[in-house]
């Protein structure tokens, strides 16, 4: 077997060793306001929810990208400058 397909199936095992249900399951905090939100008839608190949690997933990629993009730029610029 070769060793991509060595490292595949390991990140394949890992991938799904990690999308188990145990893993899947709500803290305690966010399920028990979402009970009683449907307890209460609303709605909204799960609308919010699900938005605080795409918030939280895309910040870290922004800044990420935000760094990436200045470290390129300036790459760029020290570039020009050593050929001109």
């Amino acid at each position: 077997m070769k060793m991509k397909s060595k490292i595949f199936l390991f990140i394949l095992l890992l991938v799904f060793t990690i999308i188990s249900n145990d893993t899947l399951a709500q803290c305690a905090m966010c399920k028990s306001n979402l009970e009683m939100a449907r307890e209460g008839g609303g709605t909204n608190v799960g609308n919010t929810l699900n938005m605080g949690i795409l918030y939280l997933l895309a910040l870290p990629y922004l800044v990420a990208g935000v760094f990436g993009f200045i470290y390129y730029r300036n790459y760029k610029l020290k570039k020009a400058k050593i050929s001109n």
